[in-house]
């Protein structure tokens, strides 16, 4: 039976954007948008299509839409493509923002923060699109003045999975399972890590994807909301292994997060206090970016833009 997300105390700084969720000079799109499930995802579906999942529909122009890091840029090009258009007008979907899941869900965070919500985006597994695979997901968590609360903007209630989108429940045997749940469930031999990951046969699935998911939950929880395709610090490009010594630290990080989930204090504090602290654990300034449309290149996280060719040994 899948627990009930607990009420820990609302850091103010969930409420607030951050560089990575600021809409900036377009934040005017977003005032019209109520702060609600039932509103935020029909539009972010009708301002992003998935890359891959819609790939026919999409064209090869706009691809590079998929590195798009900040909400700023991302809803400069979509007014490029739309002048003067709010986000609930219609977008023909060859003409739409192409991402995946983590700009669905960082565009419902961005709605959600320029109203005042405490919103973040939570990384993990999604066990709803198919049977016999657990693909790696991002969906959204506010606080809804009671309790957190997830919701996947990419999905439509219509379609009838096997779960409401607009209230995920969570806990390790829900629907969705954090990064962090699925670390422990690995560790513990109760986890299946061959049918992990972003498709059957795709590089990115099985044992190593799902050890080096935490880094992205942490990096999210703490509002560096990076691409699923960044490595920096310990986290490493996804043709190399993880580090063996690192999975002692991985499983005190992954036992912190779910008791902060919980409503631990003690656990939110130690996990803030050792993201920030430790080098290996935080982007800082620059990312190495393993798009899955180009080849490598090392990104600024200061000027916000600037970006350049990965140097040897990435």
């Amino acid at each position: 039976m899948a627990m009930t997300l607990s009420t820990p105390p609302v850091p103010a700084d969930w409420a607030r954007h951050t560089a990575v969720s600021d809409p900036g000079e377009h934040a005017r799109l977003w005032d019209a948008v109520a702060p609600t499930p039932e509103a935020i995802g029909p539009v972010v579906r009708n301002l992003l299509a998935h890359y891959r999942v819609q790939a026919e529909h999409l064209p090869a122009s706009s691809r590079e839409d998929v590195d798009l890091r900040w909400v700023r840029q991302m809803l400069a090009v979509d007014q490029q493509r739309h002048p003067g258009r709010a986000p609930a007008q219609e977008r023909v979907v060859g003409e739409r923002l192409q991402g995946c899941c983590r700009d669905s869900t960082l565009l419902a965070v961005s709605i959600l923060r320029h109203h005042g919500v405490p919103a973040r985006s939570r990384v993990g597994f999604a066990h709803y699109f198919a049977p016999d695979w657990h693909h790696d997901h991002v969906i959204v968590e506010f606080h809804d003045g009671r309790r957190w609360r997830r919701f996947d903007p990419e999905v439509d209630p219509a379609w009838g999975l096997p779960l409401d989108p607009l209230d995920v429940p969570g806990g390790p045997d829900a629907p969705f399972t954090t990064a962090a749940e699925a670390l422990r469930a690995l560790r513990r031999g109760t986890l299946d890590a061959s049918r992990y990951g972003v498709a059957p046969g795709h590089e990115a699935s099985g044992e190593g994807f799902v050890l080096t998911e935490i880094f992205l939950e942490l990096a999210h929880r703490y509002g560096d909301e990076v691409l699923l395709w960044d490595a920096w610090g310990a986290l490493p490009p996804p043709a190399e292994p993880l580090a063996p010594e690192l999975l002692g630290e991985l499983d005190e990080i992954a036992a912190d997060l779910v008791a902060a989930d919980g409503g631990d204090a003690d656990a939110e504090q130690r996990l803030f206090t050792r993201y920030r602290d430790d080098e290996r654990l935080h982007p800082a300034a620059a990312v190495l970016c393993c798009s899955p449309v180009r080849e490598p290149v090392r990104v600024s996280l200061q000027d916000r833009s600037a970006s350049s060719p990965a140097g040897p040994g990435g």
